[in-house]
């Protein structure tokens, strides 16, 4: 991010001239909007360039770092018509920047007077007392909404009892319920559903400032009562950031000063509207709903709907449905969810079914995916058969959770879990990387002591390592790159003690080495670089027997004077007569 601060900045005060000269350079001016403002009104005044009567002047309101279309541009060239630039609703609570630019020449001087004017908009703060009636007898449809304001608030849009001028909007005070991360419930204090009237908009303020709101979406579900909609009334509603749309009676586009507002709309015909918006503005948002009714404005006067609101913050839509996974992610300070979804599934929350298999596609998938770790079974035969038990065990471990984690990891019918996703996932990164570690370090064929404590002593740097960020692409090539130092050398050791090349047999090199390097990095070209969501079943089931059967011809022959299944030989189950080969002192007496 770039940051250029300008360093003379004048603040522009309501209905206050402020005199301005321009040449070369252009001149910044700030003005603060306050809460309620319902319109801002910015004029030039006076023009004079360089003594004679012209306005060659643009300004433009709004910052420089958001797109084209959030900014308002007003060009000034003929002195005989006012300059002026009305901006409706703008943004509330915050300064807003206005740059004036001279189109004249470089050394021609442009003096004008700015002069801001702000239209201020009383609002009608709603609650549980104004919903009261005096009498007792009422008091359970006051609770449940069912009753009109009070009659203190009868003149409400031309004038009002409460206080002196109009109102402009009725407000609505909004709980916000934090529930877990990224998702949040809104609803009304004191009440479940909201009055719309026709004099003034109700409006609900929604909190999604607090920095971390804006990693997931809002939805917005709206319904009206099925008595109160009739055929020739509508209720339109807007969704804004910054601040509310209030002009319903000149325009129903939802378009305030700087924001394109999300427009909805309840009919007799359509008494529920929905409304998602994904990863919405960290801002202020507002819900304005007004009763219209287009065929005749007289039969809206006496009219009022309840229309109940139910509004969230949720992570993922329906939490990605049976197709998808809703992942949290975090890039430095930034917190936001998504759908990661499967089996060609697409969309916000994994409903797009364009690219989607059939069930028979997500059966062979999860075929491949499972039994393609079977190819295990051979270097857990061959470490076996050469007394290897500890890689044998490895290689048992990181099949049977390959297994059973790519088994969980289907969407739709085909799935099996054992054990939580989570866990499968971790012990899966954890066998595979371990695997590679144990073969490597076999490989070099170092004293049992030393490599079982390098075995150890790997396997808690991978499940540190996996815990701290389980796809970072080092967490695997650190510890590998390491093992493979030590097994060159290890191995140029013995070139240079036996005055030859290591291993010494060209069969081990043409018919067991060479072979597995190669598989070794097919396999990792095919991770590292051709492996995508589309064809992720097939090079990954290649991956998995790739990886194995390089472990198989890597792994190093058996010692000698060791006879093949030795491990069996060393369990018995009956006497043996013991030999002793020391000489034995008798005491003669």
């Amino acid at each position: 991010m770039l940051v250029l601060r300008a360093v003379e900045v004048f603040i522009l005060e309501p209905d206050v001239p402020l005199p301005q000269t321009l040449l070369s350079h252009p001149s910044y001016l700030k003005i603060f909007i306050p809460e309620n403002t319902r319109e801002l009104r910015l004029e030039l005044q006076g023009c004079v360039t360089n003594g004679s009567l012209g306005c060659p002047v643009r300004l433009t309101v709004g910052s420089a770092t958001l797109p084209r279309n959030f900014q308002k541009v007003l060009t000034c060239v003929s002195p005989s018509w006012a300059c002026h630039l009305l901006l409706p609703s703008p943004p509330w609570d915050r300064w807003l920047q206005v740059t004036a630019r001279s189109l004249a020449g470089p050394h021609v001087s442009v003096a004008f007077r700015a002069v801001a004017a702000l239209t201020a908009c009383r609002p009608w703060t709603l609650n549980s007392q104004h919903l009261l009636p005096s009498g007792t007898n009422q008091s359970c449809n006051a609770s449940a909404g069912l009753l009109p304001p009070s009659p203190g608030s009868r003149g409400l849009g031309r004038s009002s009892r409460l206080g002196s001028g109009p109102f402009c909007l009725m407000s609505y005070p909004v709980l916000r319920e934090d529930m877990d991360v990224v998702s949040v419930r809104f609803r009304p204090v004191d009440r479940v559903s909201m009055l719309v009237q026709s004099a003034v908009p109700s409006v609900l303020r929604l909190h999604l400032n607090t920095g971390m709101d804006s990693g997931g979406s809002l939805t917005v579900s709206l319904q009206a009562n099925q008595t109160a909609v009739t055929n020739n009334t509508l209720v339109v509603v807007c969704v804004n950031a910054a601040s509310p749309f209030l002009s319903f009676n000149t325009s129903l586009n939802c378009t305030t000063a700087f924001f394109q507002g999300y427009p909805l709309s309840l009919s007799a015909s359509s008494r529920q509207a929905d409304l998602v918006i994904p990863y919405p503005e960290t801002d202020n948002w507002y819900l304005s709903l007004q009763l219209v009714c287009p065929e005749s404005p007289e039969e809206c006067e006496q009219t009022s709907v309840l229309v109940e609101t139910a509004l969230y913050l949720v992570p993922c839509l329906n939490d990605c449905g049976p197709y998808g996974q809703c992942l949290l992610l975090r890039r430095h300070s930034y917190l936001y969810a998504g759908c990661s979804c499967k089996a060609g599934w697409r969309g916000w929350s994994c409903t797009d079914n364009s690219t989607a298999q059939t069930a028979a596609q997500q059966r062979v998938a999860t075929l491949l995916l499972t039994l393609s770790n079977l190819m295990f079974l051979a270097p857990i035969a061959i470490s076996v058969h050469r007394l290897l038990l500890v890689e044998a065990s490895v290689y048992a471990y990181t099949m049977f959770f390959s297994t059973f984690y790519h088994a969980c990891d289907q969407p739709g019918e085909a799935v099996l879990c054992i054990l939580s996703y989570d866990t499968l996932q971790y012990c899966d990164f954890l066998g595979s990387g371990v695997s590679i570690w144990v073969t490597i370090l076999c490989m070099a064929r170092l004293k049992a002591a030393l490599k079982h404590v390098l075995f150890l002593l790997g396997t808690l740097v991978f499940a540190m390592s996996l815990q701290l960020d389980r796809r970072g692409a080092w967490n695997m090539m650190g510890p590998c790159l390491f093992a493979f130092v030590v097994m060159v050398t290890m191995w140029v050791y013995r070139c240079g003690h036996r005055r030859q090349c290591y291993p010494t047999s060209w069969q081990r090199w043409g018919f067991f080495l060479l072979p597995g390097i190669s598989m070794a990095a097919v396999a990792v070209a095919i991770y590292t670089s051709m492996m995508t969501s589309d064809n992720y079943y097939y090079t990954h089931s290649i991956w998995h027997m790739l990886l194995a059967g390089s472990a198989a011809f890597l792994l190093p022959p058996r010692e000698e004077h060791t006879e093949p299944w030795a491990c069996s030989q060393k369990l018995t189950c009956r006497y043996q007569i013991c030999k002793s080969h020391r000489e034995e002192l008798y005491a003669v007496t």
